[in-house]
């Protein structure tokens, strides 16, 4: 059993099916050859690397640890909240600022604090219709997608092969029952575009209904940081406040509450 303090997690059924909020907002800085079989090898994320990477990031805020989830519970995130997982070669930051309508607006910082070798924003909304995705490589940009069911908002650089299927139209979008097709949608729904490209970068999916044995959002473990203005966190650590448990906090400084 893991010694990380994990919030309720779906059970595997449940993480068959999209994150209850239906978004994600998320950057992976990569490095490793193979980020899936990373992500598979089971590592407990670095929890040091994860409050330093944000406290760089956001260093005019109070930067207060929450108790781990994962990726289900966690991909997007409140404004005043990110989630990090430090593993080896693969850095997951969950943030609003990647919900972005022109993701090529990321900021200079937010594109390669790490010096990584390859930067991936993976974005959707699946209750508004929309989604994007962009590439950066060694802090150069490669391609950006960004829409709505009606309206392309961004497509920068070149598509990529597996985007094919997409446009031609092999991906069409799932209408609800009542819902009325638009003559002017697009051929596939722009969530579902999103969660390809998290697929065909990382090697799973949010949103559709994993195979047996596959990677899943829920295996994925992340650190929690709630955001304050500066001089305003609270004075005990939000983890130190829950009666049970040894706290973030605590364990990065290697302390045990009393």
């Amino acid at each position: 059993m893991s010694e990380l303090k994990r919030v309720a997690e779906p059970s595997r059924a449940a993480a068959q099916e999209p994150p209850s909020s239906g978004r994600a907002s998320t950057l992976w800085y990569i490095d490793a050859a193979d980020p899936l079989a990373v992500l598979r090898a089971g590592h407990e994320p670095d929890q040091a690397a994860a409050l330093a990477l944000a406290r760089l990031l956001y260093a005019d805020c109070d930067v207060v640890p929450h108790p781990v989830g994962t990726l289900a519970g966690s991909a997007g995130p409140a404004a005043n909240e990110v989630c990090i997982a430090s593993l080896p070669g693969v850095t997951v930051l969950c943030t609003a600022q990647a919900a972005l309508i022109r993701p090529t607006a990321l900021p200079e910082l937010l594109v390669r604090p790490l010096a990584s070798e390859h930067t991936y924003l993976v974005s959707f909304d699946s209750a508004h219709g929309w989604g994007a995705f962009a590439h950066w490589e060694r802090g150069e940009f490669r391609r950006s997608f960004s829409s709505s069911r009606l309206h392309i908002l961004e497509d920068e650089g070149l598509p990529l092969v597996w985007e094919r299927p997409y446009w031609a139209g092999e991906h069409p979008v799932r209408w609800r029952a009542g819902e009325l097709p638009d003559p002017g949608s697009l051929p596939f729904d722009p969530p579902d575009f999103a969660d390809a490209a998290n697929n065909e970068w990382l090697g799973f999916h949010y949103r559709s209904a994993p195979a047996e044995g596959a990677l899943t959002s829920a295996d994925v473990t992340v650190c929690g940081f709630t955001l304050f203005p500066r001089g305003e966190a609270p004075a005990q650590p939000v983890a130190s406040a829950r009666p049970r448990g040894r706290g973030l906090l605590d364990r990065l400084r290697g302390q045990h509450p009393r």
